[in-house]
């Protein structure tokens, strides 16, 4: 079965040479997301629970174009410009995975794309 782009009009463009997600052999592979808004490109970063929420927003517009959900997710990737930021990313994440939450990992990095504080990808079932 060949690859399939999956695309949402409700997660902002990709910003450079990648898909948004792709959908291959029952899985969906989701690109890191940042907290850009789809309609404004602006981004919604006042604090690093906002950014979070923008993000797993964006997250959840995609698994849904591409006919899954979050309680789909099978594997989650974090990353984080500052880990001192972990405990207040984890609440806001939590709130989207209130059973049966994914693999994940988490990770600090030195610089994110337009300098996001944090970026998250996920596989998902479809």
């Amino acid at each position: 079965m060949p690859k399939e782009i999956i695309q949402s009009a409700e997660a902002p463009a990709p910003i450079g040479p990648y898909s948004q997600a792709v959908k291959s052999n029952g899985l969906l592979f989701v690109s890191g997301q940042i907290a850009l808004d789809a309609e404004t490109g602006e981004l919604l970063n006042e604090n690093i629970t906002e950014e979070t929420h923008a993000v797993m927003r964006n997250l959840e517009a995609i698994l849904r174009a591409a006919g899954s959900s979050f309680d789909r997710v099978v594997k989650c990737s974090i990353f984080v410009k500052n880990m001192d930021d972990f405990a207040t990313i984890n609440e806001a994440y939590g709130q989207y995975f209130k059973s049966s939450p994914p693999a994940r990992e988490t990770v600090e990095v030195s610089r994110l794309p337009k300098n996001v504080q944090v970026e998250i990808s996920c596989i998902a079932e479809v």
